[in-house]
């Protein structure tokens, strides 16, 4: 491939080599590899079932134990709200009270979260702001049809002139309306981390959010820190970090050759969540707690979420201790065949490593197999939620561990992929805690342990032209393939996302 010297420029001010280009575009002609799923991971065959004595004790565990480590909470915040929004600027743009009743509007398109809006939109957060502002916009809204005055609601919601809720960081959408307050999700996940994640009255969070978004979130913080610091007793230390250019992705033409803009620069663009691995990279702590922002609870349900978040923790500290052990004994030397007998079960019942090596090399395998980050997933039965899910997966070698695979990554082509994937019993909330340093306390080079055949070729257009788009192996996907993985079920009260803006209206959204 033959870069000019203007594109050579461009490509090193991103801090990215010419080889690196290359292979992208090299990954490009190679296609999407599909995974090789074995299994469906279920209660039993990968996934742990934690019966509530155990749940307590591990409660306890984490409780006693998390003083003696760093933490942090990971939170994804880049996301804009303009998609949470995307039926009510469907709605603005085509449905005209003159000329149609609501009901018949609705009734075509069959949105029924749209009709959940339109019935109890009145229980929004933000709907006494909405009221406000439309009234002071609108001298004659008090005059207008009901249908009439719900379009001027809904583009109050949206517009420049009104709320401009679309234009926001999702994290600073109104999420929860409480007595004396309303609060966004950026601000309940500030109180979740302080019932869990406190330590010497001080609990840590990182946001990754979007170039420009960072002062919104401070701005946020500004009005609410006090409060929130005086509520909890915990003080609050937020980083904030963006996506590194570095990680974005070259992108190419239907024929392989790198997309050019109209003033015939090389297009990249974002790779994905699965460049956070980056951001997790540059992280100091050692256990870090991974969480969607837009998956919280009022602080009613917070306890309960709380607790299986100490679960989670509890169990990765009762499997970190086996595994530092483990690894402090391999290193002496002079291993009895009854204790590695013994690590070789523990690889094979609680990691779900499955695999082989020749008896000479056999501690190296085993050294190598435990010396990796560790992670433990809740994971919440399938109720038809969108979402990755846990499988076994067969790597290129015949190794097979436990995977959080999309759908995207099943070949659903091949009736016997296509026939396990549809055994699948639970999916992937992103309810994460990763152990990030070894037993010597150094920390993991993360990017040493993704898998880059797990990277993903989208379609998409710029200036009306066709290209190819490279996306960076997911964060919990590739991105973490190579690490040490336990699945454990939790409930399906701790995951709330909200994906649309009726998803507020849901009872976990709703104080009591």
């Amino acid at each position: 491939m033959n870069f000019s010297e203007k594109d050579t420029q461009q490509i090193n001010k991103k801090g990215i080599s010419i080889q690196e280009v290359e292979e992208q575009i090299a990954i490009f002609k190679r296609g999407n590899i599909k995974v090789n799923i074995t299994e469906a991971a279920t209660v039993g065959k990968g996934i742990s079932n934690i019966e509530t004595a155990e749940k307590h004790d591990l409660i306890e565990f984490y409780d006693s134990e998390k003083a003696k480590h760093s933490l942090l909470k990971f939170i994804p915040a880049s996301g804009a709200a303009s998609r949470m929004f995307k039926a009510l600027h469907n709605f603005v743009g085509d449905f005209d009270p003159e000329k149609h009743e609501l009901r018949e509007y609705l009734d075509s398109t069959g949105d029924s979260s749209l009709q959940r809006f339109f019935n109890h939109l009145e229980k929004l957060p933000f709907y006494e702001h909405a009221l406000e502002k439309a009234k002071k916009n609108n001298k004659d809204y008090d005059n207008l049809s009901t249908d009439a005055q719900h379009k001027v609601l809904v583009r109050t919601i949206l517009e420049s002139d009104g709320l401009y809720l679309s234009n926001l960081p999702k994290g600073l959408v109104p999420f929860h309306k409480y007595d004396q307050h309303i609060a966004t999700a950026f601000e309940e996940h500030l109180l979740e981390a302080a019932k869990f994640l406190e330590v010497d009255g001080v609990a840590k969070l990182h946001f990754t959010v979007a170039e420009g978004d960072k002062e919104k979130f401070q701005g946020e913080w500004k009005e609410i820190g006090s409060r929130v610091e005086e509520k909890t007793g915990v003080k609050f230390e937020i980083e904030y970090s963006y996506q590194d250019p570095k990680t974005d992705t070259i992108a190419v033409n239907n024929d392989f050759e790198p997309f050019r803009t109209e003033n015939d620069k090389l297009f990249f663009r974002p790779g994905g969540h699965g460049a956070l691995i980056e951001n997790m990279n540059q992280l100091e702590e050692e256990i870090v707690f991974v969480k969607n922002i837009d998956n919280v609870v009022t602080e009613d349900n917070v306890q309960n979420v709380v607790d299986f978040k100490k679960m989670l923790g509890g169990k990765l500290f009762q499997v970190q201790q086996k595994v530092f052990n483990y690894l402090e004994v391999l290193g002496k030397g002079n291993v009895p065949s009854e204790k590695l007998d013994e690590i070789q079960d523990f690889l094979n019942t609680e990691l779900n490593i499955k695999g082989s090596s020749s008896k000479d090399l056999f501690i190296e395998y085993l050294k190598e197999k435990l010396n990796r980050p560790l992670r433990v997933c809740g994971m919440v039965k399938n109720e038809g939620e969108p979402g990755g899910g846990p499988f076994l997966v067969k790597d290129k070698n015949g190794e097979i561990s436990l995977q959080i695979i999309e759908g995207a990554q099943i070949d659903s082509d091949n009736p016997e992929q296509a026939k396990t994937a549809r055994e699948a019993t639970h999916f992937n909330p992103v309810d994460i805690v990763c152990s990030l340093k070894d037993h010597k306390g150094n920390s993991y080079d993360l990017n040493k342990f993704v898998d880059e055949d797990m990277s993903f070729i989208a379609d998409k257009t710029k200036d009306g032209k066709p290209l190819k788009a490279l996306e960076r192996p997911g964060l919990w996907n590739g991105g973490m393939a190579k690490w040490n993985t336990i699945f454990v079920e939790v409930p399906v009260e701790t995951f709330n996302p909200v994906k649309t803006v009726s998803d507020l209206l849901k009872e976990s959204h709703q104080p009591k």
